[in-house]
């Protein structure tokens, strides 16, 4: 048991909220000063602590997989996360972890579970999608296999050449192409630019994780355990969805037996509360209680500090929402807007843009929480600097829409002035296929 969870859990059984803050960001790596320099093992380092990275399209600042290892590690080259993750036998693939995501390599079989489960679901039925395109899945699985790692255009393009039939078209193709990869026979063999390149798994991953099949039980027991660990502190519902686990009975199972086994230890936190009554939460062994965190991040929505709403809104009062489907004149904060963390709180948000013609980072909105500290502008300040600069961009122009910008501007003295509102549509940056 380490030293500090040995005195959490021999003095008390409880933990205030502000204790809960830092075990929770100390946990995602966000409690120690940024290295000076941040490489490759830096960058593994931090995925190693997440577990897993998120991947999400919209690239209206930076695409978010790469805004986490910003948050941080600070300013690093993208090229060296891109190595990384994307390169000819890469450490890391895509799977649906948490949503669609990065997960080491080496953990393909522990999703062997929800393969089995996504193909009992979509692909058993013989009135279902999967049963009445088997020819077209067929061919698509069988071009994989003669031509190696293709593109979706790559396929639908040989196919129209080959007048094979007016099912030959994108949708069908790729389609066909998700449903073999939730099913685990395809795997991702990186991207170029942001569109996939399917493999067929073999010819994409190597032989020893391909071939580790990990039992359901023991697959959602280690799941939980790494949700546990990336998160320091942690309700049942906050572990089932760092992985989207919706067998309840299995995460409880799985809680039970870490428990007993002496590497979750249960705790309640002042504030979380169920039904009216204390709830049940769990503290990883892992654990480490800061004395107090001097930090200061921008974080995407899709950061594990944030993702799962709920405990963001537990943790620090933080009602969160991204408004990318909202329409304009309805939004409230903003098109993208992303959490501030100063310190051990989250404190603001701001919608950035990198205008890339005009080597100019955007802040359309920024607004502030309720008990920012008085550092809060400065801080932010900062970050703004660093992120823009990380971006390649030479300067900073604040708007007028939000409680925050003024003060935002004054701590900017360099920064321009624009105006932008919600009633102004933020325009998405040019976009390649997402898929």
């Amino acid at each position: 048991m380490s030293d500090a969870v040995a005195r959490l859990t021999r003095v008390k059984s409880s933990l205030s909220l502000p204790e809960a803050r830092r075990i929770a960001l100390s946990a995602q790596g966000l409690a120690k000063p940024r290295p000076a320099q941040a490489g490759t093992r830096q960058l593994a380092a931090a995925l190693s602590r997440m577990a897993t990275l998120q991947i999400d399209s919209v690239n209206v600042f930076a695409r978010s997989h790469y805004m986490p290892l910003f948050s941080r590690v600070g300013a690093y080259d993208p090229a060296a996360l891109d190595r990384l993750l994307f390169a000819r036998r890469a450490p890391y693939v895509e799977y649906w972890a948490h949503v669609a995501a990065f997960i080491p390599a080496t953990d393909w079989g522990l999703f062997r579970f929800r393969m089995d489960e996504m193909r009992a679901k979509y692909g058993s039925a013989q009135d279902g999608w999967f049963g009445q395109h088997r020819e077209t899945v067929d061919w698509v699985r069988a071009e994989l296999a003669a031509r190696g790692p293709l593109r979706p255009a790559q396929i639908e393009h040989d196919a129209r050449r080959g007048a094979r039939g007016p099912w030959w078209d994108w949708d069908v193709v790729k389609r066909a192409l998700e449903y073999l990869w939730l099913f685990g026979e395809v795997a991702i063999a990186g991207r170029r630019g942001f569109e996939r390149r399917y493999g067929l798994a073999e010819h994409v991953l190597p032989a020893d994780a391909l071939n580790i099949r990990v039992e359901r039980a023991d697959a959602i027991r280690e799941l939980v355990r790494r949700a546990a660990r990336a998160y320091g502190v942690a309700t049942a519902a906050d572990l089932a969805d760092y992985w989207r686990l919706t067998d309840r009975k299995a995460v409880m199972a799985a809680i039970g037996e870490l428990t007993d086994s002496g590497e979750l230890h249960p705790v309640t936190v002042d504030g979380w509360t169920a039904a009216g009554r204390p709830a049940k939460a769990w503290l990883h062994d892992s654990a480490a209680l800061p004395r107090r965190i001097d930090a200061a991040a921008i974080l995407t929505p899709f950061d594990p500090v944030v993702w799962f709403r709920d405990r963001a809104e537990r943790l620090f009062d933080f009602a969160y929402r991204i408004e990318i489907y909202t329409p304009a004149h309805k939004r409230r904060f903003g098109y993208y807007s992303l959490p501030v963390l100063v310190d051990d709180d989250l404190v603001g948000r701001v919608d950035l843009k990198a205008d890339r013609a005009a080597s100019t980072l955007l802040v359309q909105s920024a607004w502030w929480e309720h008990g920012r500290p008085t550092h809060a502008a400065a801080r932010l300040a900062d970050e703004l600097r660093t992120a823009a600069a990380w971006q390649g961009l030479g300067s900073i122009s604040v708007s007028r829409w939000g409680d925050a910008v003024d003060d935002l501007a004054r701590a900017l003295p360099e920064a321009g002035r624009h105006e932008a509102g919600p009633a102004e549509p933020v325009a998405l940056a040019a976009e390649e296929p997402a898929g």
